[in-house]
């Protein structure tokens, strides 16, 4: 399975749409446009298909976390009791 496989299963698994995907990759200060991310869904033999590397998805997963549970907390201050 490939990196584009993993995310075009995401994006079907938690319904989301392209301009949520920039948004997600935003978080994380990836910058992608609307055209990058197309080449990305497209079949493996399209002209305009673009490999989804490593860093892409690290970073789109990264953007998921914090869209889905918040920014991380900077609490390193630990309460003994």
């Amino acid at each position: 399975m490939t990196n584009n496989d993993i995310l075009k299963k995401l994006r079907v698994a938690l319904q989301l749409r392209n301009d949520e995907i920039i948004e997600i990759m935003k978080l994380v200060d990836f910058k992608v446009t609307e055209s990058e991310l197309g080449a990305l869904f497209r079949k493996d033999d399209h002209p305009k298909y673009k490999n989804c590397g490593d860093q892409f998805l690290r970073n789109f997963l990264n953007g998921l976390i914090i869209h889905m549970r918040g920014p991380k907390e900077n609490n390193t201050e630990k309460t003994i009791e």
